[in-house]
């Protein structure tokens, strides 16, 4: 295995910590001194304890009071309307079970808000998307706050929630911490098929019938969605980065297997408290090399574009400074090595079946393009090329072969594309990101008119009034963070998608959102500076001529927009839901989609 570093990989890193010297030194310092305060429940008074422990049962209380002994705070996304989050329900008692036959103990510190994504499309509910991830931010840290636990374990991961929950904790990053995923729902229908049920009915050759039927055999138990989006992204690059047990993200909920993996997590970080002998801080797991190891991953994954905002986000937490850049230069020497929907027909359990995450990174680790030194939560990085199994009753880690599925993982020495799934661009109509591994060479360059809307509403009313039926690229302006809370737009997919597949050139550029799931369209997404806070999108008309083109990463338009007025568009009607009258704060101080689109760590 190579030992050397692809040259491109210790650049970018080298730049983040550069820029991000004095953030970094300023965080690490807090968490130095949170840390030297030693065991946080000596330092209550007798009032504070008797608060903490008022609910428990006599043996919980004494482990409790014990200060050898572990007390790990639960901070739990939990609710029985998530498919992904259902199965937490029983993960409390679980959890404390395992830790009392050891002597320790744990309480739930607290509960995040957990929406669903899937549920809020095309709904005034999904103006509120992305505002949720910095409340679940500081309902995490909150949860906290009681200074009465040695270690955390985060009980999330769709969309916003598990960045949300990682951003809080980062607050606390002196504790011990890891995720402890609950697996992906078994395969449903083909995502072929949903695909196709989607246009039919978006083109009105199938009703409502036949598309809700479709949707409920793919959406059909507990588990993750299975399509490669936020949700899933976000599982494969926490466990890149050292935040879960290694192997752990795609082991499907109620297995044996899964159960195992929930009670090895809760015992490893007891054992890694402070005073152990084995302390690690998240502090520590967190830090440059840990975030970029993330970064590939997510790349030669193909991921989901939410984590240009989420990840950005996650490293301002940790204090460093990442930028759309360090992902545009990764992205040219990280090649693609997975292809899951949309990047392909399979789903994350084939994924799975395939090698999975383990081999994913064995063989990012071959090429030189992960810090094998970077520290995960749990052993060594060389610990999280290998898969967990069950011999017997007992876990066990075991090396992955090779590929068992080549269309899914690529064989040895072979890729799906030399370069990552993401694509910086740049021009006078603003910076944005393109989800370019889904997107087919001959429609990676589009130069077409542009047809202007201030929301996805509208754009679905002129595709049915025929207003779209030619080559066009539709710009959806003032759906930035600062203007509804940027909300995804996967509405649009099945509409446009019909366009392409009658023949027509069409693209999206957008100051909104889409996500892991934006499909073969060409989709200028993110731009900043967005429209609501004087962006260009603002300035253009319907008819001007822009390319988008995706190898070259520039977005443009001829016309003169530094000659005219910003539009004023009506927003009263389209625009007046959950995202414009709740959370007006959260409007007013976004930072930009570039620097992460939080309300936290401006200057």
């Amino acid at each position: 295995m190579s030992t050397e570093l692809h040259p491109v990989i210790g650049r970018v890193t080298r730049r983040i910590l550069e820029r991000s010297q004095a953030l970094r030194e300023g965080y690490l310092a807090r968490m130095q001194a949170q840390a030297e305060q030693g065991k946080h429940k000596s330092s209550l008074s007798c009032g504070n304890l008797a608060h903490a422990v008022a609910a428990c049962g006599p043996d919980q209380k004494q482990r409790i009071l014990n200060l050898t002994s572990a007390n790990v705070a639960i901070v739990s996304a939990y609710n029985d309307m998530l498919s992904a989050h259902q199965p937490y329900a029983g993960y409390p008692e679980q959890l404390k079970r395992v830790l009392a036959e050891h002597g320790h103990s744990a309480q739930v510190a607290g509960g995040v808000p957990a929406m669903c994504d899937g549920v809020t499309q095309g709904q005034p509910g999904m103006d509120m998307s992305l505002f949720s991830r910095d409340v679940i931010a500081q309902a995490t840290a909150l949860s906290l706050s009681h200074n009465t636990f040695d270690a955390t374990l985060l009980l999330g991961i769709c969309d916003k929630i598990a960045p949300g929950q990682l951003i809080g904790a980062l607050s606390f990053g002196h504790l011990p911490t890891a995720f402890v995923p609950a697996g992906p729902m078994a395969t449903g229908i083909s995502n072929d098929e949903k695909v196709k049920v989607r246009q039919q009915y978006a083109a009105g050759e199938v009703g409502k019938e036949a598309l809700l039927e479709m949707e409920c055999n793919a959406y059909h138990s507990p588990g993750t969605c299975t399509f490669y989006g936020t949700a899933n992204t976000n599982q494969l690059v926490f466990e890149a980065m050292g935040l879960m047990l290694p192997g752990s993200a795609f082991v499907h909920p109620h297995s044996a297997l899964r159960r195992a993996l929930t009670e090895h997590a809760a015992l490893r970080l007891a054992g890694q408290i402070q005073g152990s002998g084995h302390y690690r801080q998240l502090a520590e797991v967190v830090d440059e090399k840990g975030l970029v190891n993330g970064l590939i991953a997510l790349l030669a994954s193909g991921g989901s574009t939410n984590h240009t905002l989420h990840m950005v986000a996650v490293a301002r937490a940790a204090g460093l400074v990442l930028s759309w850049d360090d992902f545009s230069d990764l992205s040219e020497v990280v090649p693609l090595l997975a292809r899951v929907y949309p990047n392909g027909p399979a789903d994350i359990n084939a994924f799975q079946q395939a090698g999975g995450v383990p081999l994913l990174l064995r063989k990012l680790a071959e090429r030189g393009l992960l810090h094998r030194d970077a520290t995960p939560m749990f052993g060594r990085l060389e610990d999280y090329f290998r898969q967990p199994v069950l011999e017997g009753e007992q876990l066990a880690w075991q090396p992955v072969p090779e590929t068992r599925d080549p269309a899914v993982i690529p064989p040895q020495d072979t890729v799906f594309s030399v370069s990552g799934g993401l694509r910086l661009l740049d021009g006078n109509l603003g910076r944005g990101v393109i989800k370019v591994s889904a997107v087919a060479p001959e429609h990676q360059l589009i130069t077409a008119p542009a047809a202007l809307f201030s929301s996805q509403h509208a754009v679905e009313r002129a595709y049915q009034n025929g207003e779209l039926n030619r080559d066009v690229i539709v710009v959806v302006h003032h759906n930035g963070p600062g203007a509804n809370g940027m909300p995804e737009l996967h509405k649009l997919m099945p509409i446009l998608g019909n366009i392409q597949k009658a023949g027509f050139k069409v693209a999206l550029v957008t100051d909104g959102r889409l996500s892991g799931a934006s499909g073969k369209i060409p989709a200028a997404i993110h731009i900043t500076p967005e429209a609501a806070k004087g962006g260009p999108l603002g300035r253009l008309r319907d008819g001007d001529i822009i390319t988008l083109d995706a190898a070259s990463g520039r977005l443009f338009t001829e016309a003169a927009l530094e000659r005219r007025s910003p539009l004023q568009p009506d927003l009263t009607s389209e625009q007046s839901g959950l995202g414009r009258e709740l959370f007006a704060l959260f409007r007013r101080q976004v930072s930009s989609a570039e620097t992460g689109a939080s309300i936290f760590y401006q200057e």
